[in-house]
């Protein structure tokens, strides 16, 4: 959780769903954040990257060339 207050956005990829969570905009619980972040054994999802202020949990292929172009 540490690492969410350093960022201003995440984009979690789960299998073809992206989500994006504009920690700007939206105040999420931890418990919703948690799920984004946190695989089935507790730990944090992979690959996980942090660019800037974006933290990205997952891959996408999509989402990381919009994000990296």
């Amino acid at each position: 959780m540490a690492l969410v207050k350093e960022v201003d956005e995440i984009f979690a990829c789960k299998g073809k769903k992206v989500v994006h969570v504009s920690l700007k905009d939206e105040k999420p619980d931890s418990e919703i954040l948690l799920g984004l972040l946190l695989g089935p054994t507790g730990n944090l999802r992979a690959p996980t990257l942090r660019a800037g202020r974006t933290l990205i949990v997952g891959f996408d292929e999509a989402t990381y060339r919009k994000l990296f172009e």
